[in-house]
This record gives structure tokens, C-alpha cells and sequence, in this order.
């Protein structure tokens, strides 16, 4: 078997295909090889390459920005041999999960790269919160991955007519998103999910307590991750898994589980967020000002279709908020969108006080 054969043998299960062998070419004249990262460590990072997982150091990939740091997921150039090993560069990315570092700061914080599948774990122990799934949807979107939700831990809902409508609350928050019932603990739904997971790469993600590590196990079909118990009052847990590692399935494909989200800030996600809210950028067409805000302009479609309950109240305060954050992290890295929201402010400001004048105005 040629090399370039052992290669495609070793890491198709992991994805590689002709496309990434011709991204690698370049790194190949030079006598590194190839592998894929499935899980990241201080500074260090496992890779599978044709000749087995190897660890190597990532210093050689600009280790200061959050956003070119070696990932799980990443295709990386590594030495084929040496003391220590280095991961040298990393392929282009196809997709990435990306949120901001924190609410204080602009940077952005890759989670896992070239995903074609983000598994939204959303636990049914606690009341829904759709705010939050739309939160985690907006990044998937922005990603470029297919998002599924998954209602986990459902055998906690055993009336079906319940679980239904639990399924239909988060479907209308999720439009072109499938959405799953499924107990990972007794493998109801899990085989909806296998055919939709079973080629490519998936991210899993979610809070702690959702249920990830057990679902993780479920698909990989072997207890791989730690489970705990999450917390009867909030049905949060502890951060079981502690790192981001690539799982591969065995019905085809891989898997990439990660921590439990507390924070998923958005970043740079406006795309996102109008995939996530697509009914309401479909009413605003059909506003009078293009800059429409959705508030108190006059013929707005938007605020008229809340009137008539065609759109839930809170959809537009859910699709507002995730707006104003966008454009607070966009503002904070771009001056010419900084510039233009000053704009706008001391636009909406001199409305505001000339509305004021007017009716002062009708009142003396």
C-alpha cells in the first residue's frame, strides 16, 4: 500500500478526503504529515495521523489569538518524528464555532472546527428556557453548521402528548432546525439521531447538566465520558467533561464533546441571528423605513404582526436582545460600525426629543 493510500485508510474515518489532501500538499513537499486533533491540553494537542496518535506541541500556531490557536477538529501539519513534536500550522478551517472570550472583552474563543453538524443538548429535568436555545442556535447557524436540537433526558416526560408540545415549543424557535425527543438512558429517539450524526463531524453542546456525556456514550456505544448527577433544583452539574475530545462513531463519522457551556456569547453572529429569527426578517421587508428598529415607527410589519399574535411577543424581545449583543461585540472591534451606531443613536435621540417637543407643544 503507498503512503498516500495508508493515509486515506488511517484518517477517512476521521474525515479526511481529496480536498484536504490537495490543502495539505504544500505541507507534505515539506516532510510533515498530516492528522487530525481530537483533543486539545495546555498547550499540547493529540493527534491521529496514519502512524497513530501522537502528541505535539502547538507553539508554532500564533498561541496569543484565541482565534488561531490549534482546535479540536483542526487538521494540523505535524513532524513526522522529533523531540518534542510540533503541530507546525493547521488547514483552513470549513466551519468554526466561535463565541466571545467573555461580556467584557471583543476576542473571540474557538470552540471546535470544520463541524458539519451542532448538536444542541437542552435538558427536559428543568423548564425550558428558548432564549437560551435560540442563543446557542444563532452561533450554530453563524458556524456554518446544520443544527439539531436535542431534547435530552425525555424519559422524564412519559406522556407523549406532552412531549409533543414540548417538542413543537422549541420547533417554533428553531425554524428549518430538527428537533428530537431522546433518552440517551433507555435509547428512545436515539436512532433518529444516529442517521443524522452517522457521516461528518458533529459538535455536542449545551450546559452542564444537560445530559451531554450520557448522550456521548449513547452514540459512541461505550462509556467514554464521565457522568454525574445533575442538581435536582436547577439540573445543573458539574463540568464532567473538562475538555473538547473527537469521538469517532461507529456507524460512521465523528463526534466532538464538549465542556458545559455557562456563558455563549455571541460573536460577530448577525448572520446567525437572522437564520434563527428568519420569520421577523421576512416581516421587516415589509416596513416602511428599511431602518426599521421595531419599536414605535410607524408602519412597521414587524410590531403589526405582534398585534395580531402572528408573532410572539417574545420572539422580537428574544431577537432584539441577541442584536443589540451582536452589534455591542461588533462595535467594540470595528470602527466603521462604532461610527454608524453614534449615528443612529444621535438619530433615535433627536426623534425622541422632538417627539417630546411636539407633545409638550399640543399639551401647553
Amino acid at each position: 500500500m503507498s503512503s498516500t493510500s495508508a493515509v486515506f485508510s488511517a484518517l477517512a474515518p476521521y474525515g479526511w478526503d481529496e480536498d484536504w489532501a490537495a490543502a495539505f500538499a504544500p505541507y507534505e513537499a515539506d516532510g510533515l504529515v498530516p492528522g487530525r486533533v481530537v483533543r486539545v491540553d495546555r498547550g499540547q494537542c493529540d493527534v491521529v495521523t496514519a502512524a497513530g496518535t501522537v502528541r505535539a506541541d502547538t507553539e508554532y500556531v500564533v498561541p496569543r489569538d484565541p482565534m488561531k490557536v490549534v482546535c479540536t477538529g483542526d487538521w494540523v501539519a505535524v513532524d513526522p518524528d522529533g523531540d518534542p513534536r510540533y503541530a507546525r500550522a493547521y488547514l483552513p478551517r470549513r466551519t468554526a464555532f466561535v463565541r466571545s472570550t467573555s461580556s467584557k472583552r471583543s476576542e473571540g474563543q474557538i470552540l471546535a472546527a470544520n463541524v458539519d453538524h451542532a448538536v444542541v443538548a437542552v435538558s427536559l429535568a428543568v423548564e425550558l428556557d428558548l432564549g437560551r436555545v435560540e442563543r446557542f442556535l444563532a452561533l450554530a447557524w453563524e458556524s456554518g453548521a446544520q443544527p439539531v436540537v436535542v431534547l435530552t433526558k425525555a424519559d422524564l416526560v412519559p406522556d407523549p402528548v406532552t412531549l409533543a408540545h414540548l417538542v413543537r415549543d422549541v420547533e417554533t424557535s428553531a425554524p428549518g432546525v430538527p428537533v428530537l425527543g431522546v433518552s440517551a438512558l433507555h435509547g428512545d429517539g436515539l436512532d433518529v439521531l444516529v442517521a443524522l450524526v452517522g457521516s461528518g463531524t458533529s459538535v455536542l453542546l449545551g450546559q452542564s447538566g444537560a445530559g451531554k456525556s450520557t448522550l456521548a456514550n449513547a452514540l459512541v456505544g461505550a462509556d467514554v465520558m464521565d457522568v454525574q448527577a445533575a442538581r435536582d433544583v436547577d439540573g445543573k452539574g458539574r463540568h464532567t467533561t473538562t475538555t473538547r475530545n473527537l469521538l469517532p462513531l461507529p456507524t460512521g463519522g465523528v463526534l466532538i464533546d464538549t465542556p458545559g457551556l455557562r456563558g455563549v456569547g455571541l460573536y460577530d453572529a448577525e448572520g446567525g441571528v437572522g437564520q434563527v429569527f428568519a420569520e421577523i426578517e421576512e416581516l421587516a421587508e415589509g416596513c416602511r423605513f428599511h431602518d426599521c428598529a421595531h419599536e414605535s415607527e410607524p408602519g412597521c410589519a414587524v410590531r403589526a404582526a405582534v398585534a395580531d399574535g402572528s408573532l410572539p411577543e417574545r420572539r422580537l424581545d428574544s431577537y432584539r436582545k441577541l442584536m443589540r449583543e451582536n452589534q455591542w461585540i461588533a462595535a467594540k472591534t470595528d470602527a466603521r460600525v462604532r461610527a454608524e451606531l453614534r449615528r443612529d443613536w444621535k438619530r433615535k435621540g433627536a426623534e425622541g426629543r422632538a417627539a417630546m417637543e411636539a407633545k409638550r407643544g399640543r399639551w401647553s
